[in-house]
């Protein structure tokens, strides 16, 4: 830390009493706020381990048997009854009943591992699971106090002991999404929760991050009092901030796309297109240094591919500003320039498919973008059997060419199963290859290829 006093070489001035050495004191003071040791948790991690071994014990002498999972999960079951639900909710006894959902989640994690770990009894072990669920997400829908169910039961962070150490600290609602919980997910005291999440009604305190407090002005109809640099923190107004910035990055994009420079020059449009690449770049590469492995999914390898081919396209461009604009016999200047536009057009639709990550909030969208992430996982399990299919009749086809010792029609075969796969065979080039058998070949690999589709 510096010492602004020793750094001036006005040290004589401590001699002046407490007014020098007060000032010496707020100069090495942190100007940021700094916890040296963690907050501990509200609940301790050995109490909410036995809150979790009750409820493991309750949920298995209640479910003894194998039963079908409609038993369970049907209004007004006659096994998950009203006195089981109250008898999960005291599980916690007065003073730690706000961690029971988050309860039965561990204990619900602990039953999917024991229905990995016990072939024999995995259809009992996933209906207690199911049951987790079903007593979670009727002690959500029976809290009246929202303040209570937000904060304390579904945002409050709470540690187990495992192997004699504690986990690190989760709430309800991460948990809920990592287990893939639908029935907890779809109720709709969480709903609620996470809306509040999104719409900064419920935000995050200064003094201890993990805890989310009411926002205060949310009832104000006065537009001035919410605009404050401090609700950018709201996902929403972040999810807002993101789209402007994709969509001002388009319209970049749709100027210098449609403003050719034939010089070679680069214009302002086109330096602040790669400006914005860049500052893209370095917040992919942030987050992937912060999360990890982890943060690596389908858009991230799909933007990096987007802006792997911008950064081409401005590697081209800077190469063709390296030669000289007249006098060269080779044109090299217009070669790479027009290198580099081609690079640029090339990314246009990625330009417009990368809009597809910040509409899925909204509803419609959401929902198209499911059904169509469902269907490409079909294609592709589709398209990887097909190659096993194609590369059994590609042999056949080689091994007919190959019986003068010459191969001379790879290209059309190639061509010819290229375009039976596209829906559109010609028969007319195999008439004169290895008859009969190239031609009805050629009609069994059209008709397993419309079979399959």
């Amino acid at each position: 830390m510096v010492h602004w006093l020793r750094f001036l070489s006005w040290d004589h001035f401590r001699s002046s009493g407490n007014r020098v050495r007060n000032r010496l004191n707020d100069e090495i003071e942190n100007l940021l706020p700094r916890r040296a040791t963690p907050i501990p948790p509200a609940i301790p991690a050995i109490e909410v381990t036995k809150v979790a071994q009750r409820l493991k014990y309750l949920i298995e002498e209640t479910i003894p048997v194998e039963l079908e999972e409609s038993r369970i999960t049907r209004p007004h079951s006659a096994v998950v009854t009203k006195k089981v639900i109250q008898l999960a909710k005291e599980a916690g006894g007065e003073e730690h009943k706000a961690c029971v959902v988050f309860c039965l989640l561990v204990c619900k994690k602990w039953f999917q591992r024991h229905a990995l770990l016990e072939l024999w009894d995995a259809g009992l072990h996933d209906v207690q699971a199911t049951a987790c669920e079903v007593i979670a997400k009727a002690l959500i829908e029976s809290e009246d106090d929202l303040d209570y169910l937000f904060q304390e039961v579904l945002l409050k962070r709470y540690s187990i002991i495992c192997g004699q150490e504690e986990t690190h600290p989760s709430n309800a609602v991460e948990r809920a999404v990592d287990l893939h919980a639908l029935r907890i997910i779809s109720s709709s005291g969480y709903q609620k929760c996470v809306s509040y999440l999104w719409r900064g009604w419920l935000i995050q305190s200064e003094a201890d991050p993990t805890v989310f407090i009411p926002y205060e002005n949310k009832v104000d109809t006065n537009y001035w009092t919410h605009f404050n640099p401090n609700r950018m923190r709201a996902p929403v107004y972040q999810n807002w901030v993101q789209m402007s910035m994709s969509i001002l990055f388009l319209a970049l994009y749709t100027v210098a796309i449609n403003s050719i420079n034939p010089k070679g020059d680069l214009d302002v449009i086109e330096g602040l297109l790669y400006i914005f690449t860049l500052g893209f770049i370095c917040d992919e590469l942030s987050k992937i240094w912060k999360a990890g492995r982890y943060y690596i999914g389908f858009w991230n390898i799909f933007n990096v591919t987007l802006y792997s081919l911008l950064t081409v396209s401005f590697v081209m461009r800077m190469v063709a500003l390296g030669h000289p604009p007249s006098g060269d016999p080779d044109l090299k200047r217009y070669k790479f320039n027009q290198l580099s536009y081609n690079f640029l057009a090339f990314s246009a639709p990625m330009f417009w498919i990368r809009l597809l990550l910040f509409l899925d909030t909204f509803r419609f969208f959401g929902a198209m973008l499911v059904v169509l992430k469902v269907m490409m996982k079909e294609s592709l399990i589709f398209f990887a059997l097909l190659v096993v299919v194609a590369v059994g009749f590609l042999q056949a086809f080689v091994g007919m060419d190959n019986i003068d010792e010459t191969k001379t029609a790879t290209k059309f075969i190639l061509q010819a199963m290229a375009n039976a796969v596209m829906q559109s065979p010609d028969f007319s080039g195999f008439e004169n290859f290895a008859p009969p058998f190239g031609i009805t070949l050629y009609y069994f690999f059209t008709f397993v290829i419309m079979v399959c589709k």
